[in-house]
């Protein structure tokens, strides 16, 4: 192995290191605020909210056909997501853990962008990808908005800074109460390449803001 082989191996190992294990995310999640915590609620008419019929079912299509994922891909930063069916299409910024360890979000001011959890793997690699977003802000809807209108067999795109695009199909759309948010479920890895994008969901307080969040589960289909 050479040199350079050597230090990539190096620096990889210690990325995953770095990762937040998935039960310390899921104990933030549960202690009493959303992982968005800056969406404000106040609109005439709030986001859409997941259907009963939209919860994540077993690792098939919409249709029940089994899906082969492709091989997972190598590690590589995020550059944009695009989610066609409810017109998404926003670059992303890399977030991990603030002071008070909870998963950070990308700045409120700007609605359209997302943010790349790094605790996690990058989207296509083995494992579950983490994206966040806001779903709005103070002058209205943000880039997660409409999450909770997606249906099973949507898809979701992942630009990557290696020029690859990886493709997940959505196989379940729940929208989970923060104090039973089920962190094993959201976050464990099923063996192959998955993505949970993750907004504000649920109902609204001004007193302590939405009571939930809304989770698309998506797994790897295509890379080109």
């Amino acid at each position: 192995m050479s040199s350079s082989e050597l230090a990539e191996v190096e620096e990889e190992e210690e990325r995953r290191r770095k990762r937040a294990p998935w039960g310390v995310i899921a104990l933030v999640l549960l202690t009493g605020l959303a992982l968005i915590r800056n969406g404000s609620g106040e609109f005439d008419v709030g986001p859409p909210q997941p259907a009963s019929a939209a919860a994540a079912d077993s690792r098939s299509t919409p249709h029940g056909t089994f899906v082969r994922s492709p091989d997972p891909l190598p590690y590589a930063v995020v550059d944009r997501v695009r989610i066609p069916s409810i017109q998404v299409d926003a670059p992303t910024m890399p977030v991990g853990l603030d002071v008070e360890g909870w998963v950070d979000a990308p700045p409120a001011a700007d609605p359209n962008l997302a943010g790349w959890f790094t605790g996690a793997v990058s989207p296509g690699e083995q494992g579950t990808a983490v994206i966040v977003g806001h779903v709005d802000n103070q002058q209205g809807p943000a880039v997660f908005y409409g999450l909770g209108a997606l249906k099973k067999g949507n898809k979701v795109e992942i630009q990557r800074g290696d020029g690859k695009t990886a493709v997940f199909e959505i196989y379940g759309i729940e929208v989970f109460e923060k104090n039973n948010f089920p962190g094993d479920r959201v976050y464990g890895d099923n063996g192959v390449p998955e993505l949970r994008v993750i907004t504000c969901g649920g109902g609204f307080s001004k007193q302590s803001g939405y009571d939930g969040n809304v989770v698309v589960f998506a797994r790897l289909v295509e890379v080109r």
